[in-house]
């Protein structure tokens, strides 16, 4: 009888990622200095279950390391040995051989066989008595099936450049590693009259001649791998006859921590196990689309029911409100299933920090808060670059070395906090430190180096928005603004594609705060329906503030045009949706307004008439046809018509160009 061993491989590679997990969190805990019983006893747990398996299976690379690893953990947990750094050290440089291992299991992309060598020897002597190996003599001509470099298809997709990202940076990263070979592909180049000077459509084959490692390459390309498409092959050397030369494959810097598995149940959750059940993601979308299509027919219902003689149709009519909140209930459900805890993200920083504040020489401590706080599981896989970049800033341009926190009257250990919490229909996630804050007239004085506009008397605000400018920073910068520059546009444009904003808070020689706004999920929001002219536009309910009947008088005009709109004392700029989408309606007197406030600023957007509220399935704009500004998506109504979603942070940032210049 033939078995699909594939499907238990799938298993075998997520439950061992887990455990991998698992692991790492918990030796940084022994590092700490916790010594509890039960958690090295986990530890050991995990270790044994991914022996197991991969024993089972006939991986016997991942079998021979956890073998050496389990025998270590189970002297620890029998008393035989103390705990001590060189212990911890190589055990957690075995968690990520052997994340590299399980990679080249299941995809085939040869892991480094030298550091499975280096880091079994450090086990070995760990298990000797001696702690620090002497470095290994290794052959230095590569196996056969070592590469000598890498032949790479390079394909991004059309909307490549709304994600923030620029191929051709990728391309000259890569032109870092080693000698590189470049042929550009236009075959997807279009006629000139059709060109969109926002869609990507030249592609490349590259050539890297270096023998560096795919880890280098994928990292080259981690931040645009959901937005082209790749292929990577390996060039194998050419046989060699001399073998003489030897090198020393000692300790090698450990990687940050991996990317969570973005499995559906926590890691090292062996407990729960029985009463889970792993579900693809793609049939999880699948149930979500299913139930958008619901709401969309159940306002279809709704509204031409309302054409109905309430008192022939009473019973249809109760029918119907019990469909909605059926439906409604059925849709938290299902979305539900999707929210995972931002731990999932934040589990892989204090790897991140301890491995990073060692190579700088700083001492910093993690704190993390609001870890159970629940996120849809795709902004959560999306969310980690961006925070990972923010908390290596933090680290390595924000906190000061402990001599000079000392003599700034600091403690001499500098803290990163991440913390997570629900606010209105958003997720506040803030990435803090307690370093040595942003100079202000420095910034200033590089922006007018660089060019930038810059408005005359600049609030905090507005100087602190010029770190998020393109161009900014350079690489060859030096000073301790370069880092906060560098990536920082990627940084709010990747979240501003989620539907989120970003603001950024600072106090010289305090500290920097950087604070992420997300919707909840992507799938579905809670709308203010609103008319315009003949067109009908969402807003989303979480950035109303208010809908009120502005007096003339309250309406005052500026030079350029603009007008302002006095609410209780306080000038708002004042829209009118009419003309920025250009619907080329007559202006109205009795036009209404609706405050709404997003990327931390108010603003009063002109409409014609509010429809009502209800419940609203977001369906993305640029991949059915392309983006639009001030637009975050669409929504199909119950008579049929598609309704825009209105971009209240991009409306606010469309703003703030003429302001500035």
């Amino acid at each position: 009888m033939s078995m699909d061993m594939q499907r238990f491989h799938a298993t075998f590679f997520e439950e061992s990622r887990e455990g991998l997990e698992a692991m790492e969190a918990g030796l940084l805990q022994l590092e700490q200095g916790d010594r509890d019983a039960d958690l090295i006893n986990s530890i050991f747990r995990a270790a044994h279950s991914i022996k197991g398996g991969a024993a089972t299976f006939g991986f016997d690379a991942v079998a021979a390391l956890t073998h050496v690893l389990e025998t270590l953990l189970d002297e620890l947990r029998a008393g035989k040995r103390a705990v001590t750094g060189a212990a911890i050290d190589a055990m957690l440089a075995s968690v990520d051989v052997l994340r590299a291992l399980l990679g080249e299991a299941e995809t085939g992309h040869p892991a480094d066989p030298q550091a499975s060598q280096a880091v079994q020897a450090r086990l070995n002597a760990v298990l000797a008595g001696t702690d620090a190996p002497a470095p290994v003599a290794v052959q230095a001509k590569a196996p056969q099936d070592e590469p000598a470099g890498w032949r790479i298809g390079f394909t991004p997709a059309p909307s490549l450049f709304m994600s923030g990202n620029d191929p051709l940076r990728i391309i000259r990263e890569l032109d870092r590693l080693g000698p590189l070979e470049v042929a550009v592909r236009t075959e997807r180049l279009p006629g000139f009259a059709q060109l969109d000077p926002l869609e990507a459509y030249l592609a490349w084959d590259l050539g890297l001649l270096a023998p560096v490692p795919r880890s280098a390459v994928d990292d080259a390309f981690a931040w645009v791998e959901d937005d082209c498409e790749l292929d990577v092959q390996a060039i194998l050397p050419e046989p060699a006859d001399d073998a003489g030369d030897v090198f020393a494959a000692g300790e090698a810097d450990a990687p940050a921590a991996a990317v969570a598995s973005g499995a559906e149940t926590k890691a090292g959750g062996h407990e729960a196990a029985e009463s889970s059940i792993r579900v693809s993601t793609d049939k999880i979308d699948g149930l979500i689309n299913l139930v958008g299509e619901l709401v969309i027919t159940q306002a279809m219902l709704k509204q031409v029911s309302s054409r109905l003689d309430p008192a022939l149709a009473e019973r249809l009519f109760e029918g119907l409100d019990l469909l909605e909140r059926n439906t409604r209930d059925l849709q938290e459900a299902v979305i539900g299933v999707r929210m995972l805890p931002v731990e999932a993200v934040f589990r892989r920083f204090p790897r991140l920090v301890r491995d990073l504040s060692a190579r700088l020489g700083k001492q910093v401590r993690l704190r993390t808060l609001g870890e159970g706080t629940e996120l849809d599981k795709g902004l959560i896989e999306k969310i980690a670059d961006p925070l990972v970049h923010l908390v290596r800033n933090s680290i390595d341009h924000g906190l000061e070395l402990p001599d000079a926190r000392v003599a700034a009257g600091k403690d001499g250990t500098g803290t990163i906090t991440l913390a997570a919490s629900h606010q209105g229909g958003h997720i506040v996630i803030e990435v803090a430190d307690d370093g040595r804050g942003l100079d202000r007239d420095r910034i200033l004085a590089k922006a007018v180096e660089r060019g930038l506009a810059v408005p005359e008397k600049p609030t905090d605000a507005q100087v602190w928005d010029l770190i998020f400018q393109p161009g900014f920073s350079t690489a060859d910068a030096v000073t301790d603004l370069s880092g906060r520059g560098v990536g920082m546009d990627v940084v709010r444009r990747n979240i501003q594609a989620l539907g989120g904003e970003v603001q950024l808070e600072s106090t010289f020689g305090c500290g920097t705060r950087v604070v992420i706004r997300l919707p909840l999920t992507l799938a579905i929001l809670d709308g203010m329906t609103v008319a315009v002219g003949e067109e009908t536009l969402i807003l989303p309910l979480s950035h109303v503030i208010e809908a009120l009947q502005p007096q003339a008088e309250d309406v005052r005009s500026l030079a350029g045009d603009g007008r302002v709109l006095r609410v209780r004392g306080e000038y708002l700029p004042l829209l009118s949706l009419n003309e920025y989408y250009r619907y080329g309606q007559p202006r109205r007197d009795d036009a209404l307004v609706v405050v709404v406030e997003g990327d931390g600023q108010k603003l009063a957007l002109e409409v014609d008439e509010l429809l009502g509220q209800q419940q609203v399935v977001v369906k993305n704009l640029e991949n059915n046809y392309r983006r639009v500004d001030g637009v975050s998506g669409a929504t199909i109504l119950g008579d049929g018509r598609v309704a825009l979603i209105v971009d209240v942070g991009g409306l606010v940032r469309s703003l703030r160009v003429p302001q500035a210049a």
